[in-house]
Formats: C-alpha cells, sequence, structure tokens
C-alpha cells in the first residue's frame, strides 16, 4: 500500500458527528478507524513513521489516546504510560487542569511513572486546541522526563493547538490534517 492509499484509507474511516458533545462541535469519531483492522493497523504505521528514534516511553491520554500510544509502545519495544482523569489512579498522581474548546478538564499520572531524564513520545488521536497535550507537557516536566516529540493521528488546524503547543516548545507531528 502506498503512503497516499494509507492516508486514503484512514481518513475514509474517521467520522464527523454534528454537535456531539454539544451544539457546535463537530466530534471526529474514530471508531469506524478502530473497527477496521486494516484502517487501524495502517494509522499505527503511519504514526510510527512519525516517531523519532531513542525514545525511552510512550505516553498516553485518556480515553482514545491509549487506543493508539499502547500498540505503539509495543511496536517501539518501549514502556507505556497512561494518563488519566481524576480518580483512576491509585497512588500518589500530579494534577494538570486544562481548557478544552467545550469545557474544562484535569489529567494525572502517577508521580513514579517516568524516570528522570526519560525521552518521552507523546501519541493522542487528534490535536485540537493543545489543552489536553500542553497539560500532559506539564505533567511530563513534573515528572523530570523530557518531551521529545508529539504524534497525533488528526490534526484540526482551525483551533490553533500547533500554535499554541509551539508557544511552548511542543514539537507536533500529524498524519492527518483538517
Amino acid at each position: 500500500m502506498t503512503n497516499d492509499e494509507r492516508l486514503g484509507l484512514i481518513a475514509s474511516c474517521i467520522r464527523d458527528v454534528a454537535d456531539f458533545p454539544r451544539p457546535g462541535v463537530v466530534f471526529k469519531d474514530i471508531t469506524p478507524l478502530l473497527a477496521c483492522p486494516p484502517a487501524y493497523q495502517a494509522s499505527i504505521e503511519a504514526m510510527i513513521d512519525l516517531a523519532p528514534p531513542d525514545i525511552d516511553m510512550v505516553v498516553g491520554m485518556e480515553a482514545r489516546g491509549f487506543m493508539f500510544a499502547a500498540p505503539i509502545a509495543l511496536e517501539l519495544g518501549v514502556g507505556f504510560v497512561p494518563v488519566r482523569k481524576p480518580g483512576k489512579l491509585p497512588r500518589d498522581v500530579y494534577s494538570q487542569t486544562f481548557d478544552l474548546e467545550y469545557g474544562q478538564d484535569t489529567l494525572t499520572v502517577h508521580q513514579d511513572a517516568i524516570g528522570h531524564g526519560a525521552r518521552v513520545l507523546v501519541i493522542d488521536d487528534v490535536l485540537a486546541t493543545g489543552g489536553t497535550i500542553g497539560a500532559t507537557a506539564r505533567l511530563i516536566q513534573d515528572l523530570g522526563a523530557d518531551l521529545v516529540h508529539v504524534v497525533v493521528l488528526l490534526e484540526l488546524g482551525f483551533l490553533g493547538g500547533r500554535a499554541h503547543l509551539a508557544s511552548l516548545d511542543i514539537d507536533v507531528s500529524a498524519v492527518l490534517a483538517v
């Protein structure tokens, strides 16, 4: 499969859902992609192609980021660290609250999840405003690790997330951009 065919397959399996989770928001539904093994595999491969070398750990955010970050960590032969919503992790955590395009949320990570100086790759499904990734970057800093790169499946360029992350000196690659 050529890269253009791979990208076409991935794009064909992402469905727009209007007015979800609230009026005016167009939600990017990846469940059709996850239900199509060739498209899911193509998305994982495309994201791995964008990963830098010498990563020590892959971080994925709850919940859709988990679906991409865990298999990518396995393929890269490194550990996976989940960043979760409050109350989901059993030990001491660092927390970050941030703004979304449609509200506010909080993310947490175990305080001992990543070793000091570890080189971290963050994986997520969608880059919108950059709030989720920015909060995750702050958590990684709290751990004393080095956020090397971020890879997302889909970038919603019209929401300005890339510019927000650039202002935080965070490097991002996207498989698809709209």
